[in-house]
């Protein structure tokens, strides 16, 4: 199992992989605000640990293991947003909540988080009796 700091590093591959069809050491140090030399060691780390194949200056591609836990860590982060978003977490806060507990969670918790998002998504109406519920609470 990949520890957070590791999981953090997988779910950047993956995103960058997706949006570019590529990642390279600089674009993970860049998105991840890490020094390249500190990308560079965790991805030898990922490689031995068989996340992915890394050739030194030819780049990275994710194995299917890689693959399968960057798209679960992508589904963790934009569920968590969309609950965060959903139950009226001010915007600018968002990102940096989620960061902050997205690794302290089971999966198992997440599963449920997702059974709650697509309870509120399904019916407009529970979304409106919450927001009622936080504006007599203010």
């Amino acid at each position: 199992m990949p520890t957070p700091s590791m999981e953090d590093y997988i779910e950047q591959i993956y995103i960058l992989i997706d949006e570019k069809g590529y990642a390279r050491v600089s674009d993970i140090a860049e998105n991840l605000s890490v020094h390249p030399s500190s990308v560079t060691k965790m991805v030898q780390k990922l490689d031995k640990d068989e996340y992915l194949v890394y050739e030194k200056y030819r780049g990275l591609i994710l194995t299917s293991k890689g693959k399968k836990i960057g798209e679960r860590l992508v589904y963790r982060h934009d569920l968590l947003e969309r609950l965060l978003h959903l139950i009226g977490v001010k915007e600018e806060n968002i990102y940096v909540d989620v960061e902050g507990i997205e690794h302290h969670l089971s999966w198992d918790a997440i599963d449920r988080i997702g059974d709650l998002v697509q309870y509120f998504e399904e019916d407009e109406k529970r979304i409106a009796d919450l927001r009622e519920i936080q504006k007599n609470n203010e």
